[in-house]
């Protein structure tokens, strides 16, 4: 397998020129830019992306660090970014947090040696002072839905608080008397803004109590044991805005093994959109957030910041869509 070095002694220059001619950096003049060049062709040189990334501090790689690689809202999340990355010519390294800070900085440490050019963070881990780290450090990144802080750095996510509203709305249109809210963790914006939407239309109804608020922690079996609390601590209900489909799943299995009709006795909306809504019996009403365009907005402004453009820090929210199904339906 040929080496650098070998092109430079077929050529007749030295290593230096010939990483000027392969990295267009430098100036080499055309007699000598042509003679490396038929060089490469006879060796057939492929030159190491590693090699050039250490030389140019440049690899032509982002990293894409997500929250829980087990919820199907993270796959469609990373097939987006990867796709939109993979036409600018960029390829994706990939790295499940678990919802770890610890782990979460050994990624990104592990993404610094490696000279990626940019991360997207779509976890909850990442903390103000790491934010500001990176800032100081002029490593590029954009921060998907979960951020430290708006101020400090570019944020893509959904109207989150919007999304809850409508769902809650749409429990009460279909005739709904008393609707519970299992929410997310409450250090993460996300499920904090979930919260505060239910709370916008149901606080001042009389039926509202703090005990319809049950923790669920984003998680299939988070949703399972809430949805037991939820009707130990009020059999009346008759309908559950879940923080997001993963736990929805959750409550309408424990809601079917408990003999509970699903929507004739509770109804069920979730949140997020993932396809895992469309295999339930009933499919499950969904807020869907626009899970490809988030990922390819945040893709294409990390991309601009890697190329110097300037892109100020600020938050970009998207619309988000009620998808009724079977799962709130009227009879």
């Amino acid at each position: 397998m040929a080496t650098i070095r070998d092109v430079a002694q077929l050529s007749g220059v030295s290593v230096s020129t010939v990483s000027r001619v392969l990295n267009k950096s430098g100036y080499v003049n055309q007699e000598t830019e042509h003679k490396v060049n038929q060089a490469i062709q006879t060796l057939q040189y492929e030159p190491s992306a590693v090699a050039r990334g250490l030389a140019s501090k440049r690899s032509r790689t982002i990293a894409l660090i997500l929250s829980n690689i087990m919820n199907p809202f993270f796959p469609e999340l990373a097939r987006a970014v990867e796709e939109v990355a993979r036409t600018f010519g960029y390829t994706v390294f990939f790295g499940s947090s678990d919802d770890q800070a610890d782990k979460e900085q050994a990624y990104i440490e592990i993404f610094k040696q490696r000279y990626v050019d940019g991360i997207i963070f779509s976890s909850h881990t990442l903390g103000r002072e790491e934010a500001l780290r990176l800032n100081s450090s002029h490593i590029p990144y954009i921060v998907l839905d979960r951020a430290p802080s708006d101020e400090i750095c570019s944020v893509v996510r959904s109207n989150n608080r919007a999304g809850a509203r409508l769902a809650v709305q749409h429990l009460l249109d279909r005739g709904c008397s008393k609707i519970a809210h299992i929410y997310g963790p409450q250090e993460i914006r996300t499920a904090q803004e979930r919260l505060r939407g239910y709370e916008d239309i149901v606080q001042q109804l009389p039926w509202y109590s703090p005990s319809l608020l049950i923790p669920g922690n984003f998680l299939l079996d988070g949703g399972i044991a809430a949805a037991e609390q939820m009707l130990e601590r009020h059999p009346d209900v008759d309908g559950v805005f879940v923080g997001n489909d993963l736990m929805a799943v959750g409550v309408l299995k424990s809601l079917l093994r408990m003999g509970i009709q699903v929507p004739e006795q509770v109804a069920i909306c979730g949140f997020d959109g993932i396809q895992l809504t469309e295999a339930t019996e009933p499919e499950i009403t969904t807020v869907a957030q626009p899970i490809y365009e988030l990922g390819a907005l945040a893709t294409r402004l990390l991309i601009q910041k890697i190329n110097g453009e300037a892109v100020a820090n600020s938050l970009h929210e998207l619309d988000v869509t009620l998808i009724p199904r079977a799962s709130t339906r009227k009879d």
